[in-house]
Order: structure tokens, then C-alpha cells, then sequence
């Protein structure tokens, strides 16, 4: 893997944005650079305090009339996020101005309760805070950053309670970034990677602690089944890498469906991964899902296409539908990896190229399910946004599963680990962890002539009754705009939808 790219999060306080801002009145458009800019000034805001809460849920908790109806539709205030003004840009370069000065004060308001602190025993220590200080001074003190770092790293435990174990991982993204080592911290994670047998069983113990991937499962299987509703054939075409865990329980529920089970393809969509050899897994995945079948007695063939994804156009997919073939198109999380407009200028980007190839797929139905987030151009803003992620991911584990548990430990290090330290460490086209808030994807789907369908409140009540039945009572299930919402204590971490476009064969 490459070394990080400097990228344009690497800029330093006010000079480095009125330098930005001359290059884009001189050797770059303005509209160009306002695009990459301006999305990472909205993101900046984030850093500023903020009163606003979540809602919880619970059967009884239904989404207040206030977030539909008693203000502007949302999709409205994203669109603008991608088109935003010059003007906006100087209003943004004094909003950095702002974030630093604000930071600037938290600094010496750390410095004197650590004064304080000296004449008391012991000192309370708030690794969340020293986290958010020490991803400041990496952009303008290094030499201080390297302090705080030390001082994180001595109180962080892979093994210890959440905090720490959320500390741990971040530390390692920082540190990486600041000597520049994230190649050799990532290689040293893949290099030893675990088994397929072993992250089988992390992934099972994960699932039964955990209801995010259920809910997920239950909610993309419920939307295919229906559509496939009185129809003898189905056509999935699937993007991105997984066990097959999904396909197999739709093929178990198509199996007992009335009247006989459809007949059955998959286009399973991967992306090329140096060392990880997927054209192997998708092989396997490919054998054991057709022995499935071969059992369940479903007619059932499977097809592999390594690729990246913007360039898998219509054409590559054998879409010629045969009478009475339902076409489904699912995404379980995996296009937060494609590369949005803050690296791909002047041409279009990735996310938008993927949505219109679906769009003239011409769908019966389109099932997305995204990690709710927004990790941006800013390296402040994002560090910020990932840590309150992971901060709610890690409370979670910690309150379902054994902190000695190694089946965890394995989670945290093989799957959470690398995300943190990708989405910290890298920039530019090395950095593939590039989540998008469930509102933003709502206003790309639609640009790419995408209509959403309304939940289904059978699968809602399903989603909602596992959950309270099964799983930790903090979990919770909500809805916003036709959008199917997970998340713990509050805190919204995936969301879930399904689109249709004009002429799939339902509407023939």
C-alpha cells in the first residue's frame, strides 16, 4: 500500500487556509475546491459543543412529528453541502480560525486543572479529551502531540475496560500518523490476520451479542423476498466482501416460501485486494452457498466478478431479465469505501458513478445499508466524529460480551482496529474508510434518479420485537425518512432503505 498522501486535511491553522484560499483564486477553480472545502467546514462545525440529543426508542418511542414536519425537509440542507459558494469559503476559513482558538483555550484550560491537579493524590484521567487534544497537536505541535500520545498510550489497554480499549486503538492510528507508519501498522495487522474458521466464530459470537447484523440481515432478506413475491425467478446483484451469511438464510426462507422457491442467481460484485486473494474466497463462498441449495432443493447458480466497482457497467452483469425475473441490487455497508468528490475532481466520482450504473439497472429493488457517519476531508473533524463512533461501538461490546473474551479480542483488533487506523492515519486515496451520513446518500440516490420506497411495517415490527426480546435494552430501532435506524444509548450508527427506479420488470 502506498504511502499516506499529504491530502488537503494536512493544512495548519489560518495561514495554511488563506494559502488555500489563493490557490483556489489562482491554479484551481473555485467551485472545484469549494466541493472538497466546504464539506470539511460543515463537518468542522462538529467539533463546537452541541445541546442536541438522539432520541431514544423502544416500541413506544416513535419518531416526534418535529423532525418531519416541523421544519425544512433535510435533503434540501444536504444538497447544499454539495454546492457550495466562494463566499462560503471565506466564511469557512474563519470558521478554522474559530476551531483553533477554541482549541487553543481548551489547551489552557487543561493546563491549568492539571496544575490543580498536582496538589490532589491522584488525577481523574479523561482519555477522551486528552484523544481530541492530541489529534489537535498533531496538526500544529507534534512535539506536544508526542506528549500526549505517551501519556494516552501509558493509561490505553487492548484489554482493559471500553475507554481504554477505545483509547488503545486510537493511539495506535495517531501515533501512526504522526511517524508516518500506517503502512507497516496495517501490514502487521493483515499479516496476521485471522483464520476463516476463526472469524467465523468471532463472527458468530459478535452476532449473538450484537443485533446490528441481524437487523441488517432481516431487514435487505425481507425487502428481496417481497419483491420476489409471486415471481419464479431472482436476480441479486450483491457488492462487496462477506461470508455469504446473508444469501444463505434468504435461500432457507425462499426454500419454505408457497408455492415453491424461484429459481435463484447471484452476481456477487468484490473488489481486487493485493494478498488478500478474494478471487479464492469468492469460490468458496460460491461452493458452499450452491451446496446450501443443492439441500433446500432451490435451483440456484452463482457468479463472481472481480472488479472495481465504478467500472462494472450493465453490460458486464448479463441483465437480459428472463419473463418473470425479479432483479434485487444489495449493499451491506460497503460503498462508505468508494471515493467521493473531496479526491476525485474534475471527473464523476465513484459514488455517483456506482449509483447511476444501479439507477440503469433498473431495479425492482435497491436495499442500502450504511454506517452513519461522517468522515470528511478534515482530519479533526473526522477524528472527532470516529471517536464518538467508536466510543458508543466499544460501550456496546464492553456491556455485551467478556472483556477477556478472545473471540472479542479478535473484533476489536481485525475489524475495528484497521477501520480506526485507516480512517486516522491515511489520507487521500489510501484512506478507503469514508462514511457518509444516511441523509447525505439519501440526496446521491435521488440524483441518480433513484425513488425510495416506504418501510414495510411488518419488517419494522420484526426489526423492533428481536431486538426487545434479545438482545441489551440499550440497543434501539427508529426511523427517519423511510430510513430504518440502528444504534446504542442514543447514538444513531447504521441505517438501512430500498429504492426502486423507472422501468424495473415490477412495473411492466
Amino acid at each position: 500500500m502506498h504511502s499516506p498522501s499529504s491530502g488537503i486535511s494536512k493544512f495548519k491553522g489560518v495561514d495554511d487556509v488563506r494559502s488555500l484560499l489563493l490557490l483556489a483564486n489562482g491554479e484551481f477553480s473555485t467551485d472545484i475546491f469549494s466541493t472538497a472545502f466546504l464539506k470539511g467546514m460543515e463537518e468542522a462545525k462538529k467539533f463546537l459543543p452541541t445541546n442536541s440529543e438522539l432520541t431514544a426508542t423502544g416500541e413506544q418511542d416513535q419518531p416526534k412529528e418535529k423532525s418531519s414536519r416541523g421544519r425544512k425537509d433535510w435533503s434540501d440542507e444536504v444538497e447544499a453541502d454539495f454546492s457550495r459558494t466562494d463566499r462560503l469559503v471565506e466564511a469557512g476559513a474563519c470558521e478554522v480560525f474559530d476551531l483553533n482558538q477554541m482549541c487553543s483555550s481548551m489547551d489552557n484550560e487543561t493546563g491549568n486543572s492539571n496544575k490543580k491537579g498536582r496538589k490532589s493524590k491522584a488525577r481523574v484521567i479523561d482519555l477522551h479529551t486528552l484523544l481530541i487534544h492530541c489529534a489537535k497537536a498533531v496538526m500544529d505541535d507534534r512535539r506536544r502531540a508526542g506528549e500526549l500520545l505517551k501519556e494516552i498510550q501509558q493509561h490505553a489497554s487492548p484489554t482493559g475496560d471500553a475507554t481504554q480499549r477505545l483509547a488503545y486503538w486510537f493511539a495506535e492510528g495517531l501515533e501512526a500518523r504522526l511517524t508516518g507508519t500506517g503502512s507497516q501498522v496495517y501490514g502487521t495487522l493483515t499479516a496476521k490476520g485471522t483464520s476463516a474458521v476463526a472469524h467465523s466464530e468471532a463472527y458468530q459470537e459478535f452476532i449473538s451479542a450484537c443485533c446490528f447484523r441481524n437487523v441488517s440481515f432481516l431487514f435487505a432478506n425481507s425487502a428481496i423476498f417481497n419483491a420476489a413475491v409471486g415471481r419464479s425467478r431472482l436476480h441479486i446483484v450483491d457488492y462487496g466482501f462477506r461470508y455469504g451469511f446473508q444469501w444463505s438464510e434468504l435461500l432457507r426462507r425462499l426454500a419454505a416460501r408457497d408455492g415453491g422457491p424461484p429459481e435463484v442467481r447471484i452476481t456477487h460484485i468484490d473488489l481486487p485486494q493485493p494478498g488478500f486473494h478474494p478471487e479464492k474466497h469468492m469460490e468458496e463462498i460460491g461452493y458452499r452457498l450452491t451446496g446450501i441449495a443443492r439441500e433446500l432443493g432451490v435451483s440456484f447458480k452463482y457468479r463472481a466478478i472481480l472488479a472495481q466497482w465504478q467500472t462494472v457497467s450493465i453490460e458486464d452483469l448479463d441483465l437480459d431479465l428472463e419473463p418473470d425475473e425479479v432483479l434485487a441490487v444489495n449493499d451491506l455497508y460497503n460503498f462508505r469505501t468508494l471515493m467521493d468528490e473531496s479526491v476525485v475532481i474534475g471527473s464523476p466520482n465513484p459514488r455517483d458513478t456506482v449509483l447511476g450504473n444501479i439507477s440503469k439497472m433498473k431495479p425492482d429493488v435497491f436495499v442500502q445499508s450504511t454506517v452513519n457517519g461522517s468522515y470528511g476531508t478534515f482530519f479533526l473533524s473526522r477524528f472527532r466524529e470516529a471517536l464518538f463512533f467508536y466510543s458508543a461501538l466499544f460501550d456496546m461490546l464492553d456491556a455485551t460480551m467478556p472483556r477477556e473474551n478472545k473471540l472479542r479480542l479478535a473484533l476489536e483488533r481485525n475489524i475495528f482496529g484497521w477501520v480506526v487506523l485507516n480512517a486516522i492515519a491515511y489520507e487521500g486515496t489510501d484512506r478507503v474508510e469514508r462514511c457518509e451520513t444516511y441523509k447525505h446518500w439519501q440526496v446521491r440516490n435521488q440524483r441518480a434518479g433513484l425513488r425510495q420506497l416506504p418501510l414495510d411495517r411488518e419488517t419494522v415490527k420484526m426489526a423492533r420485537d428481536m431486538v426487545k426480546n434479545k438482545y441489551h435494552k440499550d440497543f434501539l430501532i427508529d426511523e427517519d425518512h423511510h430510513w430504518l435506524l440502528q444504534g446504542w444509548k442514543g447514538r444513531i450508527l447504521l441505517a438501512h432503505s430500498t429504492w426502486e427506479a423507472d422501468g424495473a420488470s415490477s412495473h411492466c
